[in-house]
C-alpha cells in the first residue's frame, strides 16, 4: 500500500490529487493485453470524492487505507461465483422449451460454453439453480381455474392464452404471466439437462416452491416475500463478483442479474452462455444491467476476468458505489 501510494504521487507532497488518483484507475482498469479502459471524467471525479471523506480535494495516506483495502484490493483480486441459472430439461426440450418461443433461440446452445467455463476457469465457487414447481403453481395455465382472476386484470380468466398476464385477486394482488407446467419438482423436466457439467461441491438453489408466489429471481421470489439462502452462502464466502448464465435470458437469468445487482454484487452477464424467449425483451435486460453498472461479456473474456487480468472500471465503480453507501451510513 505505502509503495504504490508513493508511487503514485507524482510531486511527493503525501497527497493524491485528482491527476494522480487518475494515474492510479489508468493502472487499475486494463487488461494483460495492453488495453487501457476509459473512464470518463464525471465517474472519476465521483470516485475520487468518495476516498475524499475529509472532503478537502485530497486523499491523504489514511484515506488511501480504505481506497486500498476496500477498493484497490477487490478489483486486483476478486472473489467469484459461477451461477448457473435453470439449465432444465423442460427449458431444453420438454413442456418449456424456449426454442418454441419468440426468440427462437435453441437452449442446447448453453452448453458447451458453459462446460467450457467450468473446465478451464478457477471460479470461487459454482451454484445450480433449479425451477422446483409444486404441481399447482400460480404460473402454470392449466391451473387458472385454481385461483381467481382480479377485476383490473387485463386478460380475463375466459380469454387468457399462453404467455399472457394476468392479476390474480390476491392481498396484495398478484401480476403473473402464464406459462405452461414445468420443472414439477422431482420431475424429468426439472432435473439438469444431462449433457450439462456438474462440479463437486457446488451449491443448489431451489426456486418457485411455493403455490402461491413465482420465482424468477435466485435470490428473490417475485414479490420479495421470501428470500433464499443464496446471498447469505455468498456472504459467508466473501464473493465479490456474480457471473450469470442460463435459461431463460430475459426470465430467471435477468431478474437474478438484477437482483444481484441490487443487493450489490459486481455483476457479469456471460452473453453467450443465455437464451431467452423474446428478442426485444432480452436487449431490455441487456441494457438495463449496463445501466445499472453491470457488464455484458463473452464467455472467452471471463478466465481473463476471474484471474483479476481484466479488469473493467464499471465494476470499480459498482464497487466503489457500494463502499460509499457503507461509509455514509457508518458516518
Amino acid at each position: 500500500m505505502d509503495v504504490c501510494f508513493s508511487a503514485f504521487d507524482k510531486d511527493g507532497d503525501g497527497f493524491l490529487n485528482l491527476e494522480e488518483f487518475d494515474d492510479i484507475c489508468k493502472g487499475l482498469f486494463r487488461n494483460d493485453h495492453g488495453i487501457v479502459y476509459s473512464l470518463d471524467n464525471d465517474k472519476l471525479e465521483h470516485l475520487f470524492k468518495i476516498f475524499d471523506t475529509k472532503k478537502d480535494g485530497l486523499i491523504d495516506r489514511q484515506e488511501f487505507s480504505t481506497c486500498w483495502n476496500k477498493w484497490i484490493k477487490t478489483i486486483i483480486k476478486p472473489k467469484n461465483v459461477f451461477l448457473i441459472i435453470d439449465v432444465q430439461n423442460d427449458f431444453i426440450s420438454g413442456t418449456l422449451n424456449i426454442s418454441n418461443c419468440s426468440a427462437r433461440q435453441n437452449g442446447l446452445d448453453v452448453i458447451k460454453p458453459i462446460n467450457q467455463l467450468l473446465d478451464t476457469v478457477n471460479f470461487d465457487s459454482v451454484v445450480y439453480s433449479y425451477d422446483w414447481h409444486p404441481i399447482d403453481h400460480i404460473s402454470f395455465i392449466e391451473n387458472l381455474p385454481l385461483r381467481k382472476i382480479d377485476s383490473s386484470s387485463p386478460i380475463t380468466a375466459e380469454n387468457a392464452k399462453l404467455f399472457d398476464t394476468v392479476v390474480f385477486e390476491c392481498c396484495p394482488k398478484i401480476k403473473q404471466r402464464l406459462w405452461p407446467k414445468h420443472c414439477i419438482k422431482d420431475s424429468w423436466g426439472a432435473q439438469l439437462y444431462k449433457d450439462l457439467k456438474v462440479v463437486d461441491n457446488a451449491m443448489k438453489i431451489y426456486k418457485g416452491t411455493v403455490s402461491d408466489v413465482d420465482s424468477y429471481s435466485v435470490f428473490w421470489d417475485n414479490k420479495k416475500l421470501s428470500e433464499t439462502s443464496l446471498s447469505n452462502q455468498l456472504d459467508k464466502l466473501n464473493i465479490t463478483d456474480v457471473y450469470i448464465c442460463g435459461l431463460a435470458y430475459d426470465i430467471c437469468v435477468g431478474a437474478s442479474a438484477e437482483d444481484a445487482l441490487s443487493i450489490g454484487y459486481r455483476t457479469i452477464l456471460i452473453d453467450d452462455c443465455c437464451k431467452g424467449v423474446d428478442v426485444d425483451d432480452i436487449t431490455k435486460t441487456k441494457q438495463s444491467i449496463i445501466k445499472k453498472h453491470g457488464v455484458v461479456v463473452q464467455s472467452n473474456e471471463v478466465k481473463a476476468m476471474v484471474d483479476g487480468r481484466d479488469r473493467r472500471p464499471e465494476l470499480g465503480y459498482k464497487l466503489a458505489i457500494e463502499l460509499e453507501k457503507s461509509l455514509n451510513n457508518i458516518h
